[in-house]
């Protein structure tokens, strides 16, 4: 019996710059089923309306390139097939049969049956291990599946059980939006049994690439044809002392963010060491929870580095704006206390109340089980473009020194989008198939229900323009280095940052720049 048709759209009116959104009736006639429509020249494409990852309205993003672009978080897809090509989704989106009939478009409530019967591993013997079990690592999983690879394929790290998203920690948990148990996985919950992945809670402790022998701290040792090491950082230790009394806190996982939330009880004063964007994120969740805030950072302006001064003004504004103290180009001498923390002691001689602390002060790379590789000086590893670190060793993520793409640059950046994208280049050589990173990094962060953007890589940039009003919280910063747009800051431009997303995999005059912005 062929599904019931449903006219949702006449072509004429369907945009060539964004898709859109229709409902259709489900078979029961009571679920309404968001689809999206999207022209494909002559043709009309149809694909769930929410993005996989997160539930993104995609018909408020863009298509360029040939390409759907969330608006929320930048995942990418192909018009044509809707195949993923830019996480932080790790899956293609859903299809429907789309038909054209008299100018009038008809979709089915039924999705199409996407033919993704797991195959039972066709040579068990080739072994692909993927040691770090974060964003990477799950990235990898799909990816390796994805591109053909029917061997045996382990992941192995503390998160090895279900890799989760842990950027909604410093975002909505600390908050109380989102209960640590509640934090998203990464991937389905179907997944690792579907496409026969082992999953090994136990993080390496030794791994040596000329021996492609991988030893875990559970005792087990495994023998691999090609590894992907994407372990992530470990956050750097607070060297004060008093740094081992209760209530002070480090936060890297939904372990700690459980420990933070029982500190949080009652608690009325919490000081943040460093002004980080983990560390400002935890203060505008902890504002919302109406505690008193109070940073304490080494540096003149929150976010200069990234973002210029006037940019890193703007941020310290807000979070004053909304009862966050600063103490910044101040050092931290001791934490006091009894048996818990109760004031932060500062260089100064000054004194800050602290029922709680939570530091923010950066990660360093967990490489220190690795041997027989040459390590950078920060404890990095240094990969080519596709990610090969040496010879069937490949590395992802945080760890990474890797060539930046349309420069002259080989960088590390710990940013969680970064290490999806070079975990799926990682595990499409793995298994054969040739590809490079030739991606635009991008992350975003969250402060007082807004969403910010930052899209490129540029260090010390020669200028920055802003479009748009920096106070109001309504911009868009061009950051240029040797004549082009190396990277751009945005508020409340969703859809701008979708086309500049596309844009700048091309180098990007500040002219064309603002013309695709403003289209």
């Amino acid at each position: 019996m062929s599904p019931t048709l449903h006219k949702v759209a006449r072509f004429e009116d369907l945009s060539i710059e964004r898709g859109t959104r229709v409902c259709v009736k489900g078979d029961d006639d009571a679920k309404e089923i968001p689809i999206l429509l999207v022209r494909d020249g002559d043709d009309v494409r149809a694909y769930t309306a929410q993005c996989p990852h997160a539930g993104g309205p995609l018909d408020e993003g863009a298509i360029c390139n040939g390409r759907i672009v969330c608006p929320w978080h930048k995942g990418t897809f192909e018009v044509r097939d809707g195949s993923l090509v830019e996480p932080p989704p790790l899956k293609a989106l859903t299809r429907y049969e789309a038909t054209i009939k008299d100018g009038d478009v008809y979709v089915p409530a039924q999705a199409i049956d996407s033919g993704d019967v797991p195959k039972k591993p066709t040579n068990a013997t080739r072994t692909m291990l993927i040691v770090g079990a974060g964003a990477a690592g799950a990235a990898a999983c799909s990816a390796l599946r994805e591109a053909g690879f029917e061997g045996r394929i382990v992941l192995a790290g503390e998160d090895g059980r279900e890799p989760y998203d842990r950027t909604s920690l410093s975002k909505f948990t600390l908050a109380g939006d989102m209960p640590p148990d509640d934090v998203p996985p990464l991937l389905d919950d179907d997944f690792f049994a579907k496409h026969d992945i082992e999953r090994i809670e136990s993080q390496a402790v030794h791994l040596d690439p000329n021996e492609k022998r991988a030893e875990l701290a559970n005792g087990q040792t495994i023998d691999y044809e090609a590894a992907l090491v994407c372990t992530g950082g470990v956050p750097k230790p607070l060297d004060i002392p008093g740094a081992n009394l209760e209530h002070v806190h480090l936060l890297r996982t939904r372990y700690d963010a459980r420990a933070i939330l029982a500190s949080l009880e009652g608690c009325k004063h919490v000081v943040i060491v460093g002004a980080s964007f983990i560390g400002l994120e935890v203060a505008s969740c902890l504002r919302k929870r109406d505690i008193d805030v109070t940073v304490v950072a080494p540096g003149k302006v929150p976010f200069a580095k990234q973002f210029g001064e006037r940019i890193g003004e703007m941020f310290r504004a807000l979070h004053e704006k909304h009862g966050v103290t600063f103490h910044m180009n101040a050092r931290i001498s001791e934490f006091a206390g009894e048996d818990a923390v109760s004031e932060v002691i500062l260089d100064s001689g000054g004194k800050v109340i602290a029922d709680v602390v939570i530091a923010g002060t950066g990660v360093e790379p967990a490489t220190s089980f690795l041997s027989g590789i040459a390590l950078a000086d920060d404890g990095s590893v240094n990969v080519d473009a596709t990610m090969l670190a040496a010879p069937e060793l490949y590395a992802a993520g945080d760890i990474a020194h890797f060539p930046l793409p349309r420069s002259d640059q080989s960088v590390r950046i710990e940013h969680w989008r970064v290490a999806e994208q070079h975990g799926r280049v990682a595990a499409y050589n793995m298994a054969g198939s040739a590809r490079e990173y030739a991606g635009v990094p991008y992350f975003w962060t969250y402060h007082y229900e807004k969403t910010f953007d930052y899209l490129g890589h540029v260090e010390k940039p020669d200028s920055i323009e802003i479009d748009g009003d920096l106070d109001a919280q309504h911009f868009i910063a061009y950051l240029l280095k040797d004549g082009h747009v190396g990277a751009i800051v945005a508020c409340e431009h969703d859809t701008a940052v979708c086309r500049l997303a596309e844009a700048m995999r091309e180098p990007l005059t500040l002219e064309d720049a603002r013309r695709i912005a403003n289209a």
